[in-house]
Parts: C-alpha cells; sequence; structure tokens
C-alpha cells in the first residue's frame, strides 16, 4: 500500500539529524529576516520572519519529541514513547494558529491606519529570495522522512509554509519595487496568516486521529475482515480494532476464530502465521495481535 524503498544519501539519516539540519538552517534565515525586516521595514518580511521563529521553536519540539519517541517500550509504557510525537505535532499547531492570529491584527491594523513609513523593497526582495531557497533546502531534506512520522510531517508542513511565506514576501517586494505601493506589504502578510491556519487545521485534525484511536486515514477494516475470513482453517472474526500509535505505526487486534480440528492438530501456529504475515504484506501493520479462539467460545463483554 506504501512505497517503502529508502531514501539515500542524506536525506535517508534518521529523524533527529534531519531535523537539526533543518533547524540549523531555519535559525540562519531567522536571524537574517529579522535584520531584514527591521531595516527595510516590511511587515510582511517581519510576519515571515515571525513564522520562522515558530518554526524554529517547533522544530526543537518535533527534535525533542522524535528523541523521547526512541526510547524503547518499558513496563510502564508498554507501547514505546512513539505518541511523544503526535503531542509535538499538537504543539506546533497551536503555535501556527497563534501566530496566525498575531499576523492578522498587525496585517489589519496597518491597512486600518496606513502611514508614512518607507518599505526598502529591494533589501526586502533580497532577504525573502535567501529564505526561498534556504527554505528549498530544507523541505526537500525533510520530504522522505515527513511520510513516516506525524512529527516529521508537522516539520515538513512549517517549513512549507515558510517556502510560501517568502514566495509571498518576493512577490510584494517585486510590487512596491515596481509600483511604489507600501500596502501591498500588509496585504501579503495576510496571504501567509491565510496560508498558515489550513495546514494547522489538518495537523490537529491528523492528532486529534491518533488520540481518538479511530482506524488510520485509507484503512479499509471490512477488507481487512475479508482476508481474515479467507484464511484456511479461520471460520470468523470479531472484536477488530484498528488505531495508530503516530502516523506511520498502526496497530491491531482481532479475535479469530478457528475450526476445532485446527487447535486439536496443532495447525494453529500455522494459522497465526499467516494472518500477521497478510496484515503486515497486504495491510502495512507490522504490530498485530490475535486471540484465537475455537468456535462455539463465549466472550465475555463482546463487541462486534
Amino acid at each position: 500500500m506504501h512505497d517503502h524503498a529508502p531514501a539515500r544519501g542524506i536525506r535517508g539519516a534518521d529523524n533527529r539529524r534531519l531535523l537539526a539540519l533543518s533547524l540549523t538552517i531555519t535559525s540562519v534565515v531567522l536571524v537574517v529576516q529579522v535584520v531584514g525586516a527591521l531595516l527595510s521595514g516590511s511587515l510582511a518580511l517581519l510576519a515571515d520572519a515571525g513564522h520562522m521563529f515558530t518554526d524554529a521553536a517547533a522544530l526543537v519540539i518535533a527534535l525533542v519529541a522524535s528523541t523521547v519517541a526512541a526510547r524503547p517500550a518499558d513496563d510502564r509504557a508498554t507501547f514505546g514513547y512513539q505518541r511523544a510525537e503526535v503531542f509535538g505535532a499538537l504543539a506546533n499547531a497551536v503555535i501556527l494558529l497563534v501566530l496566525a492570529g498575531w499576523i492578522v491584527v498587525e496585517a489589519v491594523g496597518r491597512l486600518a491606519r496606513p502611514g508614512p513609513a518607507e518599505v526598502a523593497g529591494g533589501l526586502m526582495l533580497a532577504v525573502a529570495v535567501l529564505g526561498l531557497v534556504a527554505n528549498s533546502v530544507a523541505l526537500w531534506l525533510l520530504g522522505a522522512a515527513q511520510k513516516r512520522s506525524i512529527n516529521m510531517r508537522g516539520a515538513y508542513l512549517e517549513v512549507l509554509g515558510d517556502l510560501l511565506g517568502s514566495a509571498a514576501v518576493i512577490v510584494a517586494a517585486v510590487v512596491i519595487l515596481l509600483t511604489g505601493w507600501t500596502q501591498a506589504d500588509a496585504v501579503v502578510s495576510l496571504l501567509i496568516a491565510a496560508m498558515i491556519v489550513p495546514r494547522a487545521v489538518s495537523l490537529l485534525r491528523e492528532v486529534a486521529s491518533v488520540l481518538g484511536e479511530t482506524a488510520p486515514q485509507g484503512t479499509q477494516v471490512a477488507q481487512i475482515r475479508r482476508h481474515i475470513v479467507a484464511t484456511p482453517g479461520v471460520v470468523d472474526v470479531h472484536d477488530v480494532h484498528v488505531w495508530q500509535l503516530t502516523r506511520g505505526a498502526p496497530v491491531f487486534t482481532a479475535h479469530v476464530v478457528v475450526d476445532a480440528a485446527c487447535l486439536a492438530d496443532g495447525r494453529a501456529t500455522g494459522i497465526l502465521t499467516d494472518l500477521q504475515t497478510c496484515l503486515a504484506d497486504h495491510f502495512d501493520v507490522a504490530h498485530s495481535t490475535f486471540q484465537l479462539e475455537p468456535a462455539g467460545h463465549i466472550e465475555r463483554d463482546a463487541h462486534a
């Protein structure tokens, strides 16, 4: 169901190294953007710098979450600490929404009360181009890893927003240079905010799905049932549950009713192997647990 070909070169590095590299790039560009915004008087550039600041904070959160998630399971956290990535993504989404609100307030205020302040379009353009190049590199670094981890997905979306923001600032700078209409700066600031909100909401929706323990997107539970029942020796299946610890870490449990003869002659082990192989090969579920039951077994508080 998914492409598992490993990324090569630096993009194939572990998540923490990729996050550290992206954080370094983001931090350097952040300093340049703040200085450029102060010197040019550009709100859009300052808004993009604010976005970059939250990205740096979000990448730090993601880096810490990735480190925690790598801890092995123990008697207290029997599934391990992968869920830490989800909380890191939640923090990223909240930061994005707060940032968007601040940008809107500042931009509307500037549009409602236009002042005589000038915006240095040339400097604004140069800094925005630098930001675009840096964000493109960071986005490329995170491109493969974001498909495997919700935490890396959050970091990827942050950088993608920065790239789009830099592109918008470039457009505003060009307009200012060609027409002298400095209000383009505030208009683009609102555009940046408009780009941030949908991404934050999308990330929140995915976090809610994981924490709500709903089936991963694209998982066809009915199809899984059919595959299980089609396994030789299986009579029926019930108490099917599918959820995910984090992006790319689905978990499956089910009670499988098998022919009593299979349990008597030792074929149960082969059935269990077939079921787990089926889940891993066809549905990309590596962690599956099956309870094999003889026909007629009465299950207390069983759920369909």
